[in-house]
């Protein structure tokens, strides 16, 4: 089974070949440049709940996280799960963008922008899906980067979910209700493993998102962002955390006694954009000819694909004497290195390489 960041849809083929004969494979439609988009249906249950993952090419944490949770709700002990509901997944939305590793179709369109006026053959698949099966739940699956705290100047968001809006207001309608409902489920599952490291996504209404057009139709609809654990850049840990939100979220719609709240939903925290990837601290930076000594520096890790592979390249994006930011990680600058003044520019990536060295993760 993968562990890397990269999810080709090549990748996908032998998951395919080794499932059993109780999960139904179809083609139900193709990407812009052509490539399969499969439909695996699982379970023989009343409450159907349809799921999509890489919808964003670049986001394949989810997906990784279906391959585990596939498995093991057709295995024989998750019969009672079998037997309750119907699944209907589709791993990955977005071939193209996976192949690429970019959030875009081929096309260089956002599919989660594209609910209303479906330009895309992607896009015309899913809702397709949605009109034929009439779903009674939809998971819509995705990632976030490692900027996201839970709250402000929070733990960092792990694991965020959000509640789609059907309308302007933020109504909380009946399906809206239900989805809080379940996440706060979830959440209550999850704390002990990753405390204060929940977050909750900006609900503001956006009709051409996909999650806020099927809560709008009155279907429950629950998303998902696969967010970063501390020293985990390939997401192994957080792909752990979504399986078992995954099986969670079945047992809890099984037992059907979930009755919250809304405001315990809203006392999730928001997700803040507070952190960066990593603050060195005394260095000296130049920026339009003038010099500033003892910095602290920003660094975004900017993925990058490249032979089959996810590399993380550092890119600079603010000083400052001190920088109302958290960190994932912190370094302050070694003395045979403080002589050395680096040329600022916002968004360029790093290239004294002392101190690429210096930013250098695990990949």
């Amino acid at each position: 089974m993968t562990t890397k960041r990269y999810l080709p849809p090549s990748a996908l083929y032998s998951f395919f070949e080794g499932l059993p004969e109780t999960v139904s494979r179809k083609v139900i439609g193709r990407s812009v440049n052509d490539l399969p988009i499969s439909l695996l249906t699982l379970g023989k249950g009343k409450v159907k709940i349809l799921m999509w993952s890489q919808m964003h090419g670049n986001e394949s944490t989810t997906t990784r996280a279906l391959l585990d949770f596939i498995p093991w709700f057709v295995d024989t002990p998750q019969k009672h799960l079998q037997e309750a509901f119907t699944l209907c997944v589709i791993l990955q939305l977005n071939p193209d963008g996976a192949q690429a590793y970019t959030r875009l179709n081929a096309n260089g369109i956002d599919l989660n922008r594209d609910a209303v006026d479906l330009t895309q053959p992607e896009s015309k698949v899913l809702h397709d899906l949605y009109t034929l099966e009439k779903p009674d739940y939809c998971l819509n699956l995705h990632g976030q980067r490692t900027l996201f705290a839970a709250g402000k100047m929070g733990e960092t968001a792990s694991i965020s979910f959000l509640a789609p809006s059907a309308d302007e207001a933020r109504t909380v309608t009946a399906p809206r209700k239900k989805a809080m409902q379940l996440i706060v489920e979830l959440k209550n599952g999850l704390q002990d493993a990753l405390p204060n490291q929940i977050g909750r996504y900006d609900d503001a209404f956006n009709p051409n998102c996909v999650g806020d057009k099927f809560t709008q139709l009155g279907t429950p609809t629950v998303l998902f962002e696969a967010g970063h654990v501390p020293n985990d850049y390939q997401r192994e840990t957080t792909r752990r955390h979504l399986f078992k939100s995954f099986g969670l979220l079945l047992e809890t719609l099984l037992e059907d006694n979930f009755d919250h709240p809304t405001e315990a939903y809203y006392a999730i925290p928001e997700n803040v954009k507070d952190f960066v990837d990593l603050i060195i601290t005394g260095v000296t930076v130049t920026e339009d000819g003038n010099s500033y000594a003892e910095q602290e520096l920003a660094i975004h890790y900017k993925e990058e694909l490249r032979d089959d592979a996810i590399v993380f390249l550092p890119e600079m994006k603010f000083f400052g004497v001190k920088l109302p930011l958290k960190a994932h990680k912190k370094i302050i600058l070694p003395e045979e290195l403080k002589n050395i003044s680096l040329q600022f520019k916002k968004d360029n990536l790093l290239e004294n390489l002392d101190f690429v060295s210096l930013c250098s993760i695990k990949a």
